[in-house]
C-alpha cells in the first residue's frame, strides 16, 4: 500500500515569521534603553535641583516656568529632528524664529490683532523653510551652506525691521495667553501647544508614510529614489515643516516675552541639534526619535534652571551642557551595544 505523498514545500525567500518580530523587539529594546538613559540623566538633575534649592526648584511655579521655557525650543527641536533624520541640517532655525517674531510684532501687523500676528509668524516661518527647501532639494546646495546663508539673511532682515529696538506687543488677546488665568489644569497654554506638536510629530514620524520616507531618505537617498520616493520633494517638505515649527515657536516666544526682538532665538540651532542628537537621532540620518529629542530639551532646560537658581555663571553652564552631551552619547552607545 503506497503512502500518501505530502505536497512539496517551497522557500519563499522571506525570513521566518518568528524572526521578524524578534528584529522589531531588538530595535524596541534599544530605543527603550536610550529613553531610560535620558530619563536617568533627567532624574539625576531633578534630584540635584531638589537638594541644592529644594524650596525654589520644586516649587510649582518654577516647574511651570521650566516647562514653559522648554516649549519654545522644544517645538523647534521637533522640526529639527525630522530634518536631521533625513540626513540634512538646519542652521537657520534661530534666525527664522527672530525674523518671524519681529515681522509679526510690527505696528502694521498688530493692527490685524491676534489672527494677524499668528498668521504672519507662521507665514514667515514657512516662507523661510520654502527657500531653504528649494535651495537644498532643487538647487543642489549643501544643507549646511544653504541654511547658513538663511541664518545670515534672516538675522540681517530682522535687525533691519526693528532697527535694533524692541517691539512691544499691545494686543491684549495675545498677552493674556501668558497670564496665569489662561492656564489649563495648571499648565500654561505654551506647554499644551508643545505637547500637541510633540504628539503630532511622533505620530507623523512613526505611524505615517511620510515618516517612513523621511527615515528612508536619511538612511540611503539613492536606494529611496530607486524605491520610488521623490527624494527632492520629500526634502522640500521637511524644510517646510522645520519652518512651520519655527513660526509656531516664534508665536509662543511673542506670548512669553510680550515683544519681538531681533536677538530672539539666539543659538536655538545649536540647542535644537544637541537635544536631537543626545535624544538618539543620528546626525548622519536614518534614525530619529521625537521622544528622545523632547527629553533632551527638558535636560538642557533643567540645567539652565538649576544654574540660574544657584547663581552660577553662564560659562560654567555651557561647560556642564557639553559634559552632559558627551556623557549621554557615551551611555547610549554603551547600553545600545550590550542590548
Amino acid at each position: 500500500m503506497t503512502q500518501p505523498v505530502s505536497p512539496p514545500r517551497y522557500d519563499s525567500g522571506k525570513a521566518p515569521a518568528a524572526a521578524r518580530p524578534q528584529a522589531w523587539r531588538t530595535l524596541a529594546a534599544r530605543a527603550d534603553v536610550r529613553t531610560l538613559s535620558l530619563l536617568g540623566v533627567l532624574t539625576v538633575l531633578i534630584v540635584i535641583g531638589g537638594v541644592t534649592k529644594p524650596d525654589e526648584f520644586l516649587d510649582t511655579r518654577n516647574l511651570q516656568l521650566v516647562l514653559t521655557q522648554a516649549s519654545v525650543i522644544g517645538v523647534v527641536t521637533v522640526g529639527m529632528t525630522f530634518v536631521i533624520t533625513s540626513g540634512g541640517i538646519d542652521l537657520s532655525v534661530g534666525a527664522i524664529v527672530a525674523l518671524a517674531s519681529v515681522w509679526a510684532t510690527t505696528v502694521a501687523t498688530q493692527e490685524y490683532g491676534f489672527a494677524g500676528i499668528l498668521f504672519t509668524a507662521l507665514a514667515v516661518g514657512v516662507g523661510c523653510g520654502l527657500v531653504n527647501g528649494v535651495l537644498v532639494a532643487y538647487g543642489g546646495m549643501v544643507p549646511f551652506i544653504a541654511t547658513l546663508a538663511m541664518l545670515a539673511s534672516a538675522r540681517g532682515l530682522a535687525l533691519q525691521i526693528t532697527d535694533g529696538r524692541t517691539q512691544i506687543v499691545t494686543v491684549d488677546s495675545v498677552l493674556s495667553l501668558g497670564e496665569r488665568d489662561a492656564y489649563v489644569l495648571g499648565f500654561p497654554p505654551l506647554v499644551l501647544v508643545f505637547a500637541v506638536v510633540t504628539v503630532i510629530g511622533w505620530l507623523v514620524l512613526n505611524r505615517t508614510t511620510f515618516g517612513r520616507r523621511t527615515v528612508a531618505v536619511g538612511g540611503n537617498a539613492e536606494a529611496a529614489r530607486l524605491a520610488g520616493i521623490d527624494v527632492r520633494r520629500q526634502r522640500l517638505y521637511l524644510y517646510l515643516l522645520s519652518g512651520l515649527c519655527c513660526g509656531i515657536a516664534a508665536f509662543l516666544l511673542i506670548i512669553l516675552a510680550g515683544s519681538g526682538q531681533n536677538t530672539n532665538g539666539n543659538l536655538y540651532e545649536l540647542d535644537a541639534i544637541a537635544a536631537a542628537i543626545i535624544g538618539g537621532t543620528l546626525l548622519s540620518g536614518g534614525r530619529g526619535t521625537i521622544t528622545g529629542s523632547v527629553l533632551g530639551v527638558l535636560i538642557f532646560t533643567t540645567i539652565t534652571d538649576i544654574f540660574a537658581l544657584n547663581n552660577l555663571q553662564s560659562d560654567v553652564q555651557q561647560i556642564a551642557k557639553g559634559a552632559i552631551i558627551v556623557a549621554a552619547v557615551l551611555v547610549q552607545r554603551r547600553t545600545a551595544s550590550t542590548t
